[in-house]
């Protein structure tokens, strides 16, 4: 079984932002991207095009309605789609680590990131059995397992420019959802936006202390009173004047035009 190491002096994670993230899948198709072209064997996919079609993939979106039982959302709000990112969390107590039979599986002393050796890794599956996030996958071609990196290859590379010298995912959001940085020092952007917004961990009940957090989505405001629009649209109906009703009435003149009056 591997050890892990004494808790880093730095830890670099992820913040994701549920209240901003749109659910693009942007995110996904760059780290699909970027890791198949920089892990020593690519992520593979098996049939993509077939009727059952499987593959590896490190981060993953799922969403979700959000519906009280009453039939209103949140605050009162009208029920709403929350988008969910999901990786490997690079937790402080990781069990993956711990649990792994050849030491694959191992946590980096100096940023606390966990990767897995792939030349080590046999296969077995118990890393992902012990991840309660279910944030590893057995690459179906080459039989090791994959799992989020961090982008370690980009974010350490001297050759990229200091811009692009953070985690693809984080790079490509569109709607800047993901934030990356340290988050053991109270003072670095990332941790002042999880104190500002009360961030959160994911299932902190399991005691594996994620290192990424999450942003819950604020409040939404009250359904919009539609009715609001009804003494605009009545003269519509009955009978349109102005633009609308010089166009219904020069459509009327053409050749087979009927008036909507």
């Amino acid at each position: 079984m591997t050890t892990l190491p004494a808790p880093p002096t730095r830890k670099l994670g992820l913040v994701i932002d549920l209240d901003t993230c749109v659910g693009c899948q942007a995110c996904v198709t760059a780290c699909k991207g970027w890791n198949t072209e920089s892990l020593p064997s690519p992520l593979s996919d098996t049939e993509p095009y077939a009727a059952d079609p499987s593959g590896a993939f490190l981060n993953r979106v799922h969403s979700f309605e959000v519906t009280p039982a009453d039939g209103t959302g949140m605050d009162g709000a009208p029920p709403r789609l929350v988008h969910f990112p999901k990786s490997c969390l690079h937790c402080g107590n990781a069990p993956c680590v711990t649990v792994c039979p050849t030491g694959a599986s191992y946590k980096r002393a100096e940023d606390g990131i966990v990767l897995v050796n792939e030349s080590a890794c046999i296969g077995c599956g118990l890393c992902a059995w012990a991840c309660p996030y279910g944030a590893r996958e057995m690459d179906p071609s080459a039989q090791v397992m994959k799992k989020c990196t961090l982008c370690v290859d980009r974010i350490t590379s001297d050759t990229l420019p200091e811009q692009d010298r953070i985690p693809a995912c984080v790079r490509t959001c569109p709607t800047g959802a993901r934030h990356f940085g340290d988050l053991a020092d109270p003072e670095s952007a990332v941790s002042r936006l999880v104190a500002d917004r009360g961030g959160v961990d994911l299932m902190p009940e399991q005691g594996t202390a994620p290192v990424n957090k999450y942003l819950p989505p604020r409040p939404r405001d009250a359904a919009p009173d539609w009715n609001v629009l009804s003494p605009w649209l009545a003269p519509v109906e009955d009978a349109p004047g102005g633009f609308l009703g010089w166009l219904d009435r020069t459509l009327a003149r053409l050749p087979g035009g009927t008036s909507g009056t």
